[in-house]
């Protein structure tokens, strides 16, 4: 079943695992007004349910103009660089924050699927393997396993990043995982929620660009590896929920 799962996630972004504990550390901030709200227009749902939503929808007919979305560039400056003809991950969340801006004029449907593309993007644009750098390879295969991570698999390094990172090491609950790295100062948490999304691609973009001497192409990676990485992950998940937080609460 592992491996099944590995094998699937490599056209994706943050496996379920990460896209619902970003969500999770997200809730764990929202304003109550903010979570009733959004709530509400998910059908009474929580933000954690729809966290991988656009994932499972992507491929369908109705949806499949937001598949480019899924990750965002920067130059070889580090600065966000936007995908002018198909979007990605930064022009969605603009396109969803100026909907939700003035929500009471829309119908619930469209508040609805605009919520759901927040939930999702914010992570995506805070994953290692979906910042796109300019003049960086970032599609060679692996050998990811060994010792205790079995099995042993060729894999490319973004389903790695996405998720078997985390499958090979944490085993806890979406909320228990949430708990464990939510644990900052407010004054710490208010840091990270400032800025842009552009602002926060660049401050992306250089804090993950330690990957590229984290791993290479053909090359077997393993414990060290993941060691070495999930720092980085779960900085980036906490990061992530925060700022989608930040998000709703200006928009509810």
């Amino acid at each position: 079943m592992f491996a099944f799962m590995i094998l699937c996630a490599s056209a994706f972004g943050w496996g379920r695992e990460g896209h619902e504990v970003i969500a999770k550390i997200a809730e764990r901030h929202l304003e109550p007004s903010a979570k009733k709200k959004v709530e509400k227009y998910l059908g009474n749902r929580s933000v954690v349910y729809y966290a991988k939503w656009m994932d499972d929808y992507r491929h369908t007919d109705e949806y499949k103009f937001t598949s480019p979305w899924h990750v965002a560039s920067v130059g070889k400056d580090l600065k966000y660089a936007p995908e002018k003809e198909k979007g990605d991950a930064v022009y969605g969340i603009n396109q969803a924050m100026e909907i939700l801006r003035d929500y009471r004029e829309h119908d619930d449907s469209t508040v609805c699927v605009n919520i759901k593309y927040l939930l999702h993007l914010v992570g995506d644009m805070h994953c290692p393997a979906h910042i796109k750098y300019e003049g960086r390879d970032q599609s060679f295969k692996v050998d990811f396993g060994g010792g205790y991570i079995k099995p042993r698999k060729e894999m490319n390094i973004h389903s790695v990043w996405d998720m078997a990172a985390i499958q090979s090491c944490r085993i806890w609950s979406v909320g228990d995982y949430a708990q464990e790295i939510d644990r900052l100062s407010r004054k710490e948490v208010k840091e990270i929620m400032s800025g842009t999304p552009e602002e926060w691609m660049y401050d992306n973009a250089v804090r993950c660009l330690v990957q590229f001497d984290m791993a290479f192409p053909g090359e077997n990676i393993a414990q060290d590896f993941v060691n070495a990485a999930m720092p980085l992950i779960e900085t980036q998940m906490l990061y992530a929920g925060l700022r989608l937080a930040a998000i709703l609460n200006s928009l509810f």
